[in-house]
């Protein structure tokens, strides 16, 4: 039998770019979001990952995670949209970016190279792995899209097609060879 790798994907609590429609920056988790947080029970967990970023790291303590800080689990880079209204994007750089996963109007990080460098950590969980394990990593909505599509082999463009809500979790298996969507938002 081969050994399991658990992963439980966290999203982080809400925050006020998210409430306002505004790209984010690196903003601490809104009261809405702590209140969020004490709903969500995870069971037992083995050990915890989280983004570099504020709401992450807050996500993970409230939740009572000792998260060590993982830079594969960064949010999606934005680029000069950060903290800008999705609504001041130029409707023709909005529809590159959502139609055309290689590009980057933004100047900052394309889906596809979000997509790449999420799988690279995904396999950095499961290289050597000898024994069972549940891991648990506090996140953004990009990085479990992204975490969705290396788990189905989906293509880039299924990206934006997938809704990932606050404080929700994503739980997939690693057993042997391949990676398995278990449970979704």
């Amino acid at each position: 039998m081969s050994e399991v790798v658990r992963l439980t994907l966290v999203s982080h609590a809400m925050t006020d770019a998210m409430a306002a429609g505004r790209f984010p920056t690196d903003e601490s988790v809104n009261q809405l979001g702590r209140d969020q947080i004490h709903r969500v029970d995870l069971g037992p967990a083995g050990p915890a990952f989280c983004g570099p970023e504020a709401r992450t790291q807050q996500t993970a303590a409230l939740l009572g995670l000792r998260a060590t800080v993982e830079s594969g689990l960064a949010d999606l880079d934005f680029g000069r949209w950060r903290g800008d209204v999705l609504g001041r994007v130029p409707p023709d750089e909005m529809t590159i970016w959502l139609t055309d996963p290689t590009r980057a109007p933004h100047g900052g990080e394309s889906v596809v190279e979000l997509i790449a460098r999420v799988g690279r950590w995904m396999d950095s969980l499961t290289t050597g792995r000898t024994e069972r394990t549940r891991v648990v990593a506090v996140t953004h909505p990009a990085v479990i899209r992204a975490a969705i599509l290396v788990a189905l082999d989906a293509p880039p463009k299924s990206f934006w097609r997938i809704d990932i809500a606050p404080v929700s979790r994503t739980v997939m298996h690693f057993r042997g060879h391949a990676w398995t969507l278990r449970s979704a938002p």
